[in-house]
């Protein structure tokens, strides 16, 4: 099976055909892909075809994008129909073929596991957003806090009331505690932890122009510091409202502590196995 599965994988990247131009898109031939797939008649395989259009199109996905119209192409007779079709295509077109060939057996089994892969690429990428956004907010956050305690803020409980106050500011008048609570996230624990990687970027924004402000500005004394990241928080929650996010209605992303953990983790299983591996050569 894993000598047919790479057969198959050798033919789909065979075919492929990839644009020429500054941003190359990837793209096959329907009239490539029928004989791979199994089948030996234009007829059967576009029944094939239009199925698949069919699941693009419940899926809400762009039929017209994913199966573009190629140019009919003539070798003396009838004009051969044809489509350009995406990878993702390639996939509807496999999972809506006639499951009894084994070629389409084959190329079902083939795209789930890239489908994994690209799931599993997608999600640590986010991941990856989400970690250094949160190690930039931390550097802000640490930044202001400088700025801040020299201008007139002196107390941990005050900055703690300049923090809330962004927060607020930025939720729409919900405060830290309560969106803690709404959230069930553990006494103790930093919001920003479980926050999205456009809440990460969105408290970053709006800290880092009231500390610009502060200094550029020459602000001092509590109020008139509370004020400039009420007014900063508020302007940046306007720019989320505009592009229809509500950050007080976003779900709580996985923790970032949790996936640190996790990576260390997979980071020391590898060191182990790759020195278990040089041990046995």
């Amino acid at each position: 099976m894993d000598n047919a599965l790479t057969q198959i994988q050798h033919d789909l990247e065979s075919i492929k055909r990839v644009t020429q131009d500054e941003n190359p898109v990837e793209f096959w031939s329907a009239r490539d892909l029928m004989p791979i797939l199994g089948y030996s008649t234009w007829r059967q395989f576009f029944e094939a075809i239009e199925r698949a259009k069919g699941a693009c199109k419940i899926s809400n996905q762009s039929v017209e994008n994913n199966f573009l119209p190629a140019p009919a192409k003539s070798t003396g007779g009838r004009p051969k129909e044809d489509y350009f079709l995406t990878r993702y295509a390639c996939y509807l077109i496999a999972q809506n073929g006639d499951s009894r060939k084994p070629e389409i057996a084959l190329a079902q089994t083939y795209f789930a596991t890239q489908t994994r892969k690209q799931e599993l690429l997608e999600k640590r990428e986010y991941e990856n957003k989400r970690l250094e956004a949160r190690a930039k907010l931390k550097d802000t956050e640490r930044k202001i806090e400088s700025t801040v305690y020299g201008r007139g803020i002196r107390l941990p409980v005050e900055f703690a009331t300049f923090k809330n106050k962004h927060i607020e500011a930025l939720y729409g008048g919900v405060v830290a505690s309560q969106l803690k609570k709404i959230r069930k996230i553990p006494t103790g624990r930093s919001l920003a932890d479980f926050d999205t990687n456009v809440e990460l970027k969105a408290k970053d924004f709006a800290l880092a122009m009231t500390d610009h402000n502060i200094k550029d500005k020459n602000i001092y004394g509590k109020e008139a510091m509370n004020n400039e990241v009420i007014k900063n928080s508020k302007a940046t929650r306007q720019t989320l409202l505009s592009r229809g996010i509500r950050p007080e209605n976003l779900k709580p992303d996985e923790d970032l502590k949790a996936i640190e953990y996790r990576r260390k983790k997979e980071e020391k299983n590898f060191a182990k196995n790759r020195q278990n591996n040089l041990l046995k050569e």
